[in-house]
């Protein structure tokens, strides 16, 4: 197999780490031709920790590397001169979410990718969590009958957003928003600059949200470094016709009345006795794989394994394949997630409307 070749604008970015060790972890399937960092002291260390070449400006980049596509890992509208630029060049790109920082954006976007044939995808990998697979696998066998709700307390706005509407089936469809925020006491923990070094209370706010698709509901409920947290867990739930996911456990009532009580079971290699080395094999549910890690046997977490799927899948688009998360369904997840927030603060319910990227 031809390693996938790609380069990352916003190399030293806490996002961008993500890539160059999936690279690093699978030199045969992933290599990182270049990164364009912009500050030489950054540059020079990402050279000596990484072994990849540093450019200072997209153009110096251009001049001299061809990859695949180019992953923009930049934040806000810095991000989004970026998608418009080589959109304009015509290279194709995976993007990081969300693709532009406000609705203003997100329709410049949307127009600047109708006048190009730009192939561009955006790297929304919560839908490609090892987990989050083997749950839509089973609502896909039509075991759970026809789905009616869930419950996402996962991650914040556009990715909960996301999973809410790959959960239900939802595509663009219009949602009237119900919010409200708790606010408590909760013991510090890790967040993204690290573990915590001392004991210590602080303020934090739980954001609840109804979202009413009409025969569809999805409950969106999330608390700031949640997903961090030694002390809250993350949950997930489906509920359908016959039954119920709740987080590992599935609930279903046969057509014969019989009811099966199972468990999403991960199949870890390299535990007790087993010499195969670490790594995750796969979700079994019953006597059935929901699940097989295609990157076993790399030893990647499932947030890697989730990252490594878009890397791959953006390599298939490129050549010739189908979408995985388009840039309309990046835009549309980032427009509700604002939409929730909109709810919450102001207390009314809001009604969204049809947006010019929905098809």
């Amino acid at each position: 197999m031809k390693p996938v070749k790609f380069s990352i604008i916003g190399g030293a970015g806490f996002r961008a780490q993500y890539y160059l060790r999936i690279a690093q972890t699978m030199p045969e399937r992933f290599q990182v031709s270049a990164t364009v960092v912009r500050n030489e002291a950054k540059a020079l260390e990402m050279e000596k920790k990484w072994g990849v070449s540093t450019y200072r400006t997209l153009d110096q980049m251009l001049q001299s590397e061809s990859p695949d596509f180019i992953v923009v890992s930049v934040s806000g509208n810095e991000g989004l001169n970026y998608l418009c630029r080589l959109a304009e060049e015509g290279i194709p790109v995976l993007a990081e979410t969300p693709p532009a920082p406000d609705l203003e954006g997100l329709e410049q976007l949307h127009d600047k990718l109708l006048a190009t044939d730009i192939r561009i995808q955006v790297a929304e990998q919560y839908q490609f969590h090892p987990i989050q697979e083997a749950r839509l696998a089973l609502i896909r066998s039509g075991r759970l009958g026809r789905i009616t709700e869930t419950t996402v307390s996962i991650s914040h706005l556009y990715h909960g957003v996301s999973l809410i509407r790959k959960m239900l089936g939802i595509s663009f469809e219009n949602v009237k928003i119900r919010g409200m925020r708790f606010e408590s006491q909760w013991v510090g923990g890790p967040t993204r600059e690290g573990n915590p070094t001392e004991d210590r209370m602080m303020p934090l706010q739980r954001d609840l949200a109804w979202l009413d698709f009409g025969d569809r509901l999805g409950i969106y409920d999330f608390t700031k470094d949640q997903h961090r947290s030694w002390t809250r867990s993350n949950h997930l739930s489906v509920r359908g016709e016959r039954g119920e996911i709740f987080d590992s456990r599935v609930l279903i009532q046969q057509e014969s009345t019989i009811p099966l009580q199972l468990e999403l079971k991960r199949i870890n290699k390299g535990e007790l006795e087993n010499q195969e080395g670490y790594f995750l094999k796969g979700i079994l549910c019953g006597e059935n794989w929901l699940y097989e890690n295609p990157y076993a046997p790399a030893r990647l977490y499932d947030d890697e394994i989730a990252i490594a799927h878009c890397l791959q899948k953006m390599a298939d688009y490129v050549a010739g394949g189908p979408e995985f998360y388009s840039v309309a369904e990046a835009s549309q997840d980032h427009y509700l997630g604002m939409m929730i927030e909109k709810a919450i603060l102001s207390g009314e319910v809001v009604e969204t409307q049809h947006q010019r990227w929905a098809r």
